[in-house]
């Protein structure tokens, strides 16, 4: 079998066209379509939650609350896998000396899973750009830990599978924009 690991460029693209498919989904809609799943007229809205699980506490069904944190949690596994990704490469790219540290990998890539949450939602804020909550943060920072913990458990021969698929995801995501309105019927949209 061919040897199919990426190198340190491709896994580097992989973690930019992955992070960009986040920005565009997190803080962009307001500004393309994917068929009818948002209308991004409503997309323009600021609001802040600085209440620790408070959809827990005060939602009114149990699936809102799953589906936002396991969506948040799931949003950010691939962007830790590819941070962790990239890192492990970068490590073998510069030939060091040292010996690797996975582990302080993992702590790096949950630190700056925190730090790209946190900017996020910041930038979401300050621009009118989606709903701030302090759960999303957690959630994104978890997701993040998760990713580089499975990263870090899997091992190098699974790298390519990881950086192919978030290349993958980008070129459908790209596909899905171009599509814009065409997927769905107007017709059929109901006001929830």
């Amino acid at each position: 079998m061919p040897r199919l690991r990426p190198s340190t460029p491709v896994s580097a693209l992989a973690f930019v066209v992955y992070a960009t498919v986040m920005v565009a989904l997190t803080m962009l809609k307001a500004f393309y379509r994917i068929g009818y799943l948002w209308d991004p007229a409503r997309q323009h809205q600021r609001g802040l939650s600085l209440a620790v699980l408070r959809e827990i506490r005060e939602g009114s069904s149990w699936f809102a609350p799953l589906f936002g944190y396991v969506g948040n949690v799931g949003f950010f596994v691939p962007f830790g896998v590819l941070l962790f990704v990239f890192i492990y490469r970068r490590h073998l790219a510069q030939r060091s000396s040292d010996q690797p540290r996975p582990w302080r990998w993992v702590l790096a890539v949950t630190l700056l899973s925190a730090a790209a949450s946190v900017a996020m939602e910041t930038a979401q804020y300050v621009f009118s750009l989606g709903f701030s909550d302090i759960d999303d943060v957690l959630m994104n920072t978890l997701g993040g830990l998760l990713g580089a913990v499975i990263a870090k458990t899997f091992g190098p021969r699974a790298h390519w599978v990881w950086v192919y698929g978030a290349l993958a995801i980008g070129v459908v995501f790209a596909v899905l924009v171009g599509l814009g309105e065409r997927l769905g019927d107007p017709s059929k949209i109901r006001e929830v």
